[in-house]
């Protein structure tokens, strides 16, 4: 059932922003860390609807922090700093999952989130297969851009590594997205190479 799919999304991705507090928090200046709320499946067989889930009320301004397609620019994910972290948070997850798995649909009230979603590539992942198509790791790969968190937690800059990909993969162009959307999307100096080492500082 969709019911018992997204608790398991939301508790697994839950246990990922664990391991990522554990390992942001004692860094100096890092602050508070975003919490994916937990979520509970309850029974009730008497009911049409026998599943349901329960979770936390989430009072204040609800916030989408991470965008599925990547077309929609949020400035509240890139300007604040629930945003910046949850965008790291993303970046975390990637690298320690050798970008296998993305938590998606990050959203919520402050550092609070929920309702969140998880992209696998096509195979899955370990063999969990998220809710979120794997597309959405190709357009974070694209799109993503390191903050000072990222820095903090000493994460790779995605954009010299897609570079490579892209050279690579250049033949099986069918799995990247197409090239017209990739220009509206990165300014164009950012994807000469040579422009790499100076936008890395």
């Amino acid at each position: 059932s969709v019911v018992i799919q997204e608790c398991y999304v939301q508790n697994t991705a839950r246990e990922y922003a664990k391991l990522y507090a554990a390992e942001a928090e004692p860094l100096e200046g890092f602050g508070e860390v975003p919490e994916i709320i937990p979520i509970f499946l309850i029974h009730r067989p008497a009911n049409n609807i026998p599943y349901a889930t329960v979770e936390e009320e989430l009072v204040g301004e609800f916030v989408k922090y991470s965008v599925k397609d990547g077309k929609e620019v949020n400035f509240l994910r890139r300007d604040s700093e629930a945003g910046q972290k949850c965008c790291t948070f993303q970046h975390w997850v990637y690298e320690k999952t050798n970008g296998n798995l993305l938590v998606t649909d990050l959203q919520g009230v402050g550092m609070k989130l929920t309702d969140v979603g998880i992209a696998t590539l096509a195979k899955g992942y370990k063999g969990f297969k998220g809710n979120c198509s794997f597309s959405f790791i190709e357009q974070f790969r694209a799109l993503h851009q390191c903050n000072e968190y990222c820095e903090m937690l000493g994460l790779k800059s995605l954009r010299a590594t897609h570079q490579k990909q892209r050279k690579a993969t250049s033949t099986k162009s069918k799995s990247l997205p197409n090239s017209s959307t990739v220009k509206k999307m990165v300014p164009k100096k950012a994807r000469e190479p040579r422009d790499f080492i100076s936008s890395e500082h």
